[in-house]
């Protein structure tokens, strides 16, 4: 770390500030008269960055004003004037108009080692509104992210209403314009890859539905419009409720800023006399290897969160059974998913009293007697017996209309009084920002997991709020008691393995990701389909998080039939499980299955741990993702089109680069003696006993799919 500290009084403007990360520099400065801090430079390391910066502006600035013009670090109405804001604050005056806007001055600093990383606290205060502000900042040299949040207090001895109160802004210089990539979706369809050309005005994502929300995803990475393979930066928001990314490029300026933050329910954030809010982090990262660079960038930055367990293979009951949930049903499930090699089995939706269909059950979390006649805890035993790790589907958050806890709770869920209720999926919404519904959401979950051998939980929330009327803060207490709750089941339960869902990807977010050991894309399963929700999924989110099933679900957009081949392969591009009704495959289809699983066990750490290049994208006829890990390289394939034509007219294999390979190495493809694909040599010939230069993988590649006689393959090279 590299800066100026200073006391009470601040250091002088033009002060330098400069953290660095494992391969990057970010640069703040004082701007002069102490009135903001602003970006000089965001780039690779330098031993020495330019000053001035490339972001910094001294030129004139008419019918605008000097803030507006510079690239603010966190910018309040009443600094800056017309460009976007980060914060806009009120002091109510009884009886009369109250104080809005902030005029803030730099009050201190502190550049500290904190955890084996840095961290940057710069504080401001407003004398007239009484208001403090702190902007935080931390970086490690383990990795390229820079995490930022701001602290506002209200020092006065009234409230004080924040309308807008963001995380951070991130300017990066976009001479000509900014090409703009996000994510989007609907449920069955996440995290849909897209890019915008941006050259004037807004682009803005949202989502209001009280938790991250299956239509845009927190993630936005920005590239200027004349470089799409350059330097490429990216932000996302660590946050679990509702959320807003605002997007504002000006080609003449030569800037884009990208400014991120929550989004309350309330028009507004009222502190008071003496409180402080802490805003969610806002996460930014550069790399100069474009928009595969920031992907691998932020892997890594994910990996640095995760405990020290490894997800196991599961086998979910859900789509073989529904809710018909018989105790006999599922050992008999169990029993074959451990003979082709699965770790844990997750008993899915329809285990409890009152739920043998959407309509009941969700509130009232005890067994149902009546599907587990031996006992719960018998049937656990049963499962555990055979080797297997068990595991239960939860969804603490539902509420159904009938249940025994809606009963006696009524006020426990989301109303408006005197206003009509509205059901989705037939479910209300727990208020989890009531501490004594959140108290019994952790006596529940904590009891089950006492009262039985379970070592995997999957925490789904399948409905956004509604009737959330007004309050301190509802999202904000809500979303804290869902990190706190995670938070304490990782200390209290390390051995559970949590996955998150909603409704799918619904809350796929850093905040979450960093309190799961698995995160789940999509309800859809289809292999085409899915291939399009990973490969947007891996932009901005790691393998290790990916849960991802073998199904015999043919999809909702994309319904061509596939191989169980190209269904694993898609599978085992993430954490691997399986969720097809395994009772009614045939011998072949199961030792088929159990080879693969064989397989996925080999690479698993490969794929967790391994560098992510994506070769193209699921519309094209061939996609491969490549996993690297120190000796290891892993090729995934899929032939996503149709196959490529008769013999009688010519057409050559598409060939695959790859960009994980040491040139200077040698590479033996890896025999699994399975007589599957992950076999094959690529087309390239056993010679020399299927040995390749790592000079000629990397500048002409190998043909993965070499003819039409299979849709999938997974090949494995080990360095010689």
């Amino acid at each position: 770390m590299t800066g100026t500290t200073a006391g009470p009084a601040g250091p002088a403007a033009g002060t330098r500030w400069t953290l660095r990360t494992a391969t990057t520099v970010y640069q703040v400065r004082l701007a002069p008269g102490g009135g903001w801090a602003e970006l000089a430079y965001w780039g690779p390391a330098l031993d020495d960055p330019p000053v001035p910066g490339p972001l910094e502006y001294a030129g004139p600035t008419p019918y605008s004003t000097p803030a507006d013009a510079a690239a603010c670090e966190y910018a309040p109405l009443g600094v800056r004037h017309f460009a976007q804001l980060d914060l806009v604050a009120e002091r109510p005056a009884p009886g009369g108009e109250g104080l809005r806007g902030t005029v803030w001055r730099h009050t201190g600093d502190e550049l500290t080692d904190k955890d084996g990383g840095t961290e940057l606290r710069v504080h401001f205060a407003d004398d007239l509104q009484r208001l403090t502000a702190t902007l935080c900042y931390r970086v490690h040299p383990g990795h390229d992210v820079i995490e930022r949040w701001a602290e506002i207090g209200n020092e006065g001895d009234t409230p004080l209403r924040l309308e807008r109160v963001r995380s951070a802004g991130f300017t990066v210089p976009t001479p000509g314009g900014a090409l703009l990539h996000h994510l989007h979706g609907r449920w069955a369809q996440e995290f849909q890859a897209d890019r915008v050309e941006l050259r004037h005005g807004r682009f803005t994502l949202e989502s209001r539905l009280g938790l991250t929300g299956l239509s845009h995803s927190p993630w936005v990475a920005v590239q200027p419009l004349a470089e799409p393979d350059g330097p490429t930066w990216s932000a996302a928001l660590a946050w679990s409720g509702s959320w807003t990314i605002d997007v504002d490029a000006d080609a003449a300026a030569g800037t884009t800023r990208v400014g991120l933050g929550r989004l309350p329910n309330e028009t507004a954030i009222v502190l008071a006399p003496g409180e402080t809010l802490a805003t969610p982090p806002a996460c930014g990262v550069y790399s100069g290897d474009g928009l595969q660079g920031v992907a691998r960038a932020w892997h890594a930055y994910q990996r640095t969160l995760r405990r020290p367990v490894t997800p196991p293979i599961v086998y979910n009951s859900w789509f073989a059974t529904g809710f018909d949930v018989r105790a006999d049903r599922q050992l008999e499930l169990a029993r074959t998913a451990a003979a082709i090699g699965v770790e844990t089995f997750v008993v899915d939706d329809g285990w409890f009293t009152g739920r043998d269909d959407d309509r009941g059950g969700l509130g009232d979390w005890e067994p149902d007697p009546a599907k587990f006649p031996g006992g719960f805890a018998e049937f656990v035993a049963g499962v555990r017996a055979l080797g297997l790790g068990f595991g239960l589907w939860i969804e603490p958050e539902g509420v159904s209309p009938r249940s025994r806890l809606f009963a006696e709770h009524p006020d426990w869920v989301y109303r408006i009084p005197g206003r009509p209720m509205t059901t989705i999926r037939n479910q209300y919404v727990l208020d989890l920002g009531r501490d004594d519904a959140a108290a019994w959401v952790w006596e529940t979950v904590d009891g089950l997991l006492r009262r039985y051998d379970i070592t995997y939980l999957k925490w789904d929330m399948n409905r956004p709020m509604t009737e959330r009327g007004p309050g301190p803060d509802r999202d904000g207490r809500h979303v804290a008691n869902f990190h706190r709750i995670l938070e304490r089941l990782r200390r209290d339960h390390p051995h559970v393995v949590v996955e998150g869902c909603a409704a799918g990807g619904g809350r796929v977010d850093l905040a979450t990701a960093a309190r799961c050991d698995v995160l789940w894309p999509s309800d859809n399963t289809g292999p085409l389909d899915r291939l399009a929700v990973q490969d947007g999924f891996l932009h901005g989110y790691a393998p290790h998080l990916m849960s991802s099933w073998v199904t015999d679900d043919p999809g909702l957009f994309d319904t061509a039939p596939r191989s169980l081949a190209f269904r694993f392969a898609v599978a085992m591009s993430g954490a691997l499980g399986i969720g097809a009704d395994i009772g009614a495959w045939g011998e072949a289809e199961r030792a088929e299955a159990a080879r693969w699983v064989a397989l996925y066990r080999s690479i698993r750490h490969v794929i967790r741990d391994g560098e992510v290049h994506r070769h193209g994208d699921p519309s094209l006829p061939v996609y491969a993702v490549e996993y690297a890990l120190e000796d290891t390289v892993v090729l995934l394939a899929w032939r996503t089109g149709p196959a490529r034509g008769s013999g009688t007219h010519t057409g050559r294999p598409v060939r695959v680069r790859l960009r994980g390979v040491d040139p200077a190495a040698a590479y033996r493809l890896r025999d699994d003696g399975g007589g599957h694909d992950g076999g094959h040599d690529g087309g390239q010939g056993r010679r020399d006993g299927g040995r390749h230069g790592g000079a000629a993988l990397a500048a002409t590649g190998l043909v993965p799919l070499p003819d039409d006689a299979a849709d999938a393959a997974v090949i494995v090279l080990d360095r010689e």
